[in-house]
């Protein structure tokens, strides 16, 4: 009864007016402080209204001034929420193509200059994903990518594609893993059952990826989901 009392509709009416807001922000000054400002308000008063708590581990690995391909494990849309409230870096989401059609969230990945990418089909996608890698390098960009591809039905992590390694040795830009434990408790995927819990954000050592090529992709994908389960362990 919470939930649909007080926890989906107050939810629903932050990221509204907040989502709202920021976009109309985004029409005068896009992207920059303000953005990264209404991005963490956004997490934090959504969690709030949930009743989750964040820590945050680990937070120093990630090196001021460097940008990352950062890649998250993905059980919980509240994951975003986490993410967005507490990276401690500007970031832009890659995402499917097919959420910018979604309202509010679709509008601002659009408005905020967040990437995505084209998965109709295995040549769109590399050419979507190489265009991106060119935007990284030239605008030293820090992006967000879910290597599982979509959020995990039962918590566990899926195996992760090969899209954030071919992306980072694109780009010439270091993997940095990170973990979020707890969110998946909070609100299951497909789920509309909202629980107060705890959440950690975890930060694992970055992955360098000078002197790799394409062919490595692979065996950097295979680090990388270890890294990710060291760190859900």
């Amino acid at each position: 009864m919470r939930s649909w009392l007080w926890t989906i509709p107050i939810a629903s009416l932050a990221t509204a007016v907040l989502v709202t807001a920021a976009v109309v922000t985004a029409l005068i000054a896009p992207g920059g402080r303000r953005q990264q400002w209404f991005q963490h308000l956004w997490g934090a008063t959504v969690l709030g209204i949930v009743g989750a708590k964040v820590r945050v581990i680990g937070a120093a690995k990630a090196v001021s001034g460097q940008n990352y391909v950062i890649a998250s494990n993905h059980g919980s849309l509240m994951d975003i929420c986490v993410l967005f409230g507490w990276l401690p870096m500007p970031f832009k989401f890659l995402a499917k193509r097919e959420l910018l059609k979604a309202p509010f969230i679709g509008w601002y990945l659009k408005r905020d200059g967040h990437l995505t990418v084209d998965r109709k089909s295995l040549r769109s996608s590399i050419e979507s994903t190489t265009e991106c890698a060119r935007l990284i390098r030239e605008k030293q960009l820090s992006v967000l990518i879910f290597p599982e591809g979509t959020r995990s039905a039962d918590g566990e992590l899926q195996r992760f594609r090969d899209g954030a390694a071919f992306l980072a040795i694109q780009s010439g830009v270091p993997l940095l893993p990170v973990a979020i434990a707890g969110a998946y408790d909070v609100l299951p995927a497909r789920s509309s059952w909202f629980m107060p819990g705890n959440i950690e954000l975890r930060f694992g050592d970055p992955i360098p990826v000078d002197g790799l090529t394409a062919r490595d992709r692979g065996a950097l994908t295979a680090r990388l989901e270890q890294a990710v389960r060291d760190l859900l362990r």
